[in-house]
Order: C-alpha cells, then structure tokens, then sequence
C-alpha cells in the first residue's frame, strides 16, 4: 500500500485497542478534565481529538460529524 491509499477509514476495524485499554483511557480523560478545567497537558478537551481516536481503536467506528463528536465527548467527559 501507498500513501496515496492511506485514508481515515483505511483498516477501520473493531478492538485494535481492548475494551480494558480503551476504558483505562477514558476514565484518564475524564479525571484530567474534572482536575484541570476541562484540559490537559495535550490541549483542550473540545478541541481534543483523543476521545474520538479512542472511539475509532476500540469501537471500529469513525465519528466525523462535529454533533456526533461533541455527544460522545459529553457522555464520557461530563
């Protein structure tokens, strides 16, 4: 493959990261966002792109609508 190939859905599959990892992750999130006033040491958690990647590792699904990112955001975050 190329990367010409290379695109966000390319190898999009279920569990690279396990269900333990990926909820390790969140609760990490959310604690650093509860501790710092929504942020961390990598940004903003709005503008933050880790909880979509996560989502993306572990749940073989891509969020790209702005509304379906800010959702998920405020269910793990809040």
């Amino acid at each position: 493959m190329n990367n010409d190939e290379i695109n966000c859905k390319t190898d999009l599959n279920k569990n690279i990261i396990d269900k333990e990892v990926y909820e390790r992750e969140l609760k990490m999130c959310k604690k650093l966002s509860k501790e710092n006033s929504s942020k961390c040491a990598w940004g903003v958690c709005r503008d933050c792109g880790v909880i979509p990647l996560l989502h993306k590792l572990h749940k073989g699904k891509l969020l790209e609508d702005p509304k379906e990112i800010k959702k998920v955001k405020k269910e793990i975050i809040l």
